[in-house]
């Protein structure tokens, strides 16, 4: 049961922030309540304990800002081009912070794994890591972000741009192509997301 020494108000705006809705507390010494998936954060007077199974995502709202966190990210397009989806995973040491797949426009193989790179830095940013160190099975993808290949194509050109462009949002960062094995949740959230489309 994490508990977060912190200013309940500035706690409060952060979670509403990312559109985590707040209720009233249950007692006077509650300030207020919030749930988001498993868990139930409560504020009190200068601290805000965080209670059920899933404790780890509000706990990353509520941190102060910086941190590190491991981001996976899979994209994956049926025809090439063709129904495209994504999946990506964000991780602390303490455990499992984000993660989702989805459904995106008929596109590109390549297109779609710069998609899902860009989803996992939004939700990072969001968090307010401070670090990333980025991990996906695209060669073509990291290697063009590292600025080592040419990226030729107008499309990947501009997506490339975007991901610079967040990742200098950060204070460091790092991104390493990994085996596919490495990188299975973030491809089985892409996968899902195929047959729930």
């Amino acid at each position: 049961m994490p508990v977060i020494e912190c200013d309940a108000e500035r706690a409060r705006e952060r979670l509403e922030a990312a559109g985590v809705a707040i209720e009233s507390g249950n007692t006077d010494h509650e300030r207020w309540r919030a749930a988001r998936d498993d868990a139930t954060a409560v504020a009190y007077e200068g601290k805000v304990v965080i209670q059920g199974n899933d404790p780890v995502r509000l706990a990353a709202l509520l941190q102060e800002t910086g941190g590190r966190a491991h981001c996976y990210f899979d994209g994956a397009s049926r025809g090439n081009p063709g129904p495209a989806a994504i999946g990506w995973v964000i991780v602390t040491s303490e455990g499992i912070v984000d993660e989702g797949g989805e459904r995106i426009d008929d596109t590109t193989n390549n297109r779609a794994e710069y998609e899902a790179l860009l989803r996992v830095l939004d939700v990072a940013r969001e968090y307010d890591f401070g670090t990333v160190d980025v991990r996906g099975d695209s060669q073509l993808v990291v290697e063009q972000v590292r600025g080592t290949w040419d990226t030729n194509e107008p499309a990947l050109r501009e997506r490339r741009v975007r991901v610079r462009e967040l990742l200098d949002g950060f204070d460091d960062w790092s991104i390493e192509h990994v085996p596919r094995e490495a990188n299975d949740r973030a491809d089985g959230l892409a996968n899902e997301a195929f047959e729930d489309g």
